[in-house]
């Protein structure tokens, strides 16, 4: 695969590779390769294993944390139905943030070599490797370290005791984000709502990358302008 001054070699590890690319680096990353194929990231084996997750690792862990952060408001005070719906809240604001990440941060437009780099850690290698179940949700360490980012957040805009209800129900709207994104990917859905979902994301992937930044709604491309328009609409227009 090259670019207009340097060829990466997809058989060496591609992190420290893909910053030479520069300005073609874009059209790379977004020309998928289509196959089940877990690329290598680094040359250090332990590097390589904080860059692999298996799918069921985030509920696992995540849903856990988030159902005692809940309880804490509700030992603070809060009777069920107030944690419940503040639950619910938090879920929500998590699809908002859901929406900004992925069309904010993770489809930044980057030339110089670190910035490259950091792109394809992020997000430019799903773009690259869509299939790769082993790279689809995120992994552990950089979710506590987004997570620890959002609680001191969540410390400046809510109270004390709502903070931890809210932060639990983001937590859970994430879970859920992270369970779609690789079901949409891999799994066969029958039922019509996530069926749609999983077009609308692929369509993401392969026709239109620069729209449909959600993934467990598409309520934000529709206030924002960024739900792409379907293949009939396209012709018609």
């Amino acid at each position: 695969m090259a670019g207009k001054e340097f060829t990466v070699n997809l058989n060496k590890p591609l992190v420290f590779q893909v910053g030479h690319l520069g300005e073609a680096y874009q059209e790379w990353v977004h020309t998928p390769i289509v196959t089940d194929e877990s690329p290598r990231f680094f040359k250090s084996d332990f590097m390589e294993i904080l860059t692999r997750t298996v799918w069921w690792v985030v509920p696992l862990i995540w849903v856990p944390v988030a159902m005692w952060f809940i309880s804490v408001s509700y030992t603070m005070g809060h009777t069920l139905p107030q944690v419940v719906l503040m639950s619910v809240v938090g879920s929500f604001i998590w699809t908002f943030l859901e929406y900004c990440f992925h069309r904010f941060l993770f489809h930044i437009e980057t030339k110089s070599y670190w910035a490259n780099t950091f792109h394809y850690l992020i997000h430019g290698c799903h773009h690259k490797h869509p299939m790769d179940g082993l790279r689809l949700v995120i992994p552990p360490a950089e979710a506590a370290i987004l997570a620890i980012m959002f609680w001191n957040l969540y410390g400046i805009l809510f109270t004390i005791s709502t903070r931890p209800a809210l932060f639990g129900g983001g937590l859970i709207g994430y879970v859920i984000y992270d369970m779609i994104h690789y079901y949409v990917h891999h799994g066969q859905p029958t039922k019509q709502s996530i069926k749609k979902l999983k077009k609308y994301h692929l369509n993401h992937h392969f026709r239109i990358q620069n729209k449909g930044f959600g993934i467990t709604t598409t309520l934000w491309d529709k206030v924002f302008g960024t739900l792409p328009k379907t293949k009939a609409d396209t012709k018609s227009g």
